[in-house]
């Protein structure tokens, strides 16, 4: 497809003036070059934005869901091309968005899996469990102590991976046991740390210069890194809990997701409210945290089953 003076126009928006991230330029620009092809599939000459009428707009969401999308995918499509059609508009490029009165798909309900407090401490010991015998060694040393901290944090603090990979010394703040994390739409927050991650932060930083004198290396400015003093991935750390795990005994599909999930739910459980939990999450929306509310009633609902003599069905 040849480029388009007006997707090229609308990138630059989007990065100049909404700073959006490299993921969310992405997700927009992979969406608007399907609708394209969905209405030009020859992909010749220029595409025509201002001709797309409402029921060619409605076309192709109906063949995206057709082709098996999820509804939520489905829901990002519509969301990125009504966003595109807000900016010509303002533009001055179309007179109508055809993508503005349609329906958002239905969406399924599909509640977070999150792990126990019990299944949590097992698998914060699991580091210890699988490289045990390695202290000796200033790598095996620094792993122990660097994946134990990243569990630690991922639960104690909620953070997503992606905000975890991206963080630095200088954000964290282990005497007033707080961390700074730049989140979604580079919005930043504060977190607080609980004392068991304070610690494990502690360790971390202390093997990770350790490991770096070893290595010949300065210390680099991302607080956890790999064997070779480069900045852990993504990848890396979904590897690792994997890896976790299964050391832990727990099953091998939970995501470091996870642990966010059951920082949230294990806060309401105790009592916090609603909007604090957003705000810790960093959520913009309180509709976006409210799922953690309904995995609450399930299992204070499993709770009563187990417990509660008149719970099961045809107790008399």
């Amino acid at each position: 497809m040849a480029a388009d003076p007006y997707l090229e126009r609308f990138e630059r928006y989007l990065e100049g003036e909404k700073d959006a991230s490299p993921h969310t330029l992405q997700s927009y620009f992979s969406d608007l070059h399907q609708f394209v092809a969905h209405c030009r599939p020859d992909g010749e000459g220029a595409f025509d934005w201002a001709s797309v009428t409402r029921v060619e707009a409605r076309g192709f969401l109906v063949a995206v869901q057709k082709a098996g999308s999820r509804p939520t995918t489905t829901s990002r499509k519509l969301s990125s091309l009504r966003s595109f059609y807000r900016f010509l508009l303002r533009e001055g490029v179309v007179d109508a968005n055809p993508f503005s009165r349609l329906p958002q798909p239905k969406k399924d309900r599909t509640l977070p899996p999150v792990l126990s407090a019990a299944e949590v401490g097992r698998l914060l010991d699991a580091p210890r469990k699988k490289y045990a015998g390695e202290e000796g060694d200033a790598f095996g040393a620094y792993r122990i102590a660097r994946d134990t901290a990243i569990l630690e944090v991922l639960y104690s603090s909620g953070m997503r991976i992606s905000e975890l990979t991206g963080l630095r010394e200088d954000r964290v703040d282990l005497i007033g046991g707080v961390v700074r994390v730049l989140g979604k739409g580079r919005k930043e927050r504060v977190c607080p740390l609980g004392e068991p991650a304070v610690r494990a932060l502690h360790e971390a930083v202390e093997a990770r210069e350790t490991y770096c004198l070893v290595l010949g290396a300065r210390t680099p400015a991302a607080l956890f890194v790999n064997k070779a003093g480069t900045p852990l991935s993504n990848r890396s750390i979904q590897r690792m809990m994997k890896e976790m795990l299964l050391v832990a005994g727990l099953p091998p599909d939970f995501s470091p997701h996870a642990l966010r999930h059951s920082f949230a739910t294990h806060l309401l459980d105790a009592g916090a409210d609603l909007r604090s939990v957003q705000e810790l999450l960093g959520h913009s929306s309180l509709s976006t945290t409210q799922i953690y509310t309904h995995v609450s009633i399930e299992r204070m609902k499993e709770v009563y089953k187990r417990a509660h003599p008149r719970a099961a069905a045809g107790a008399r």
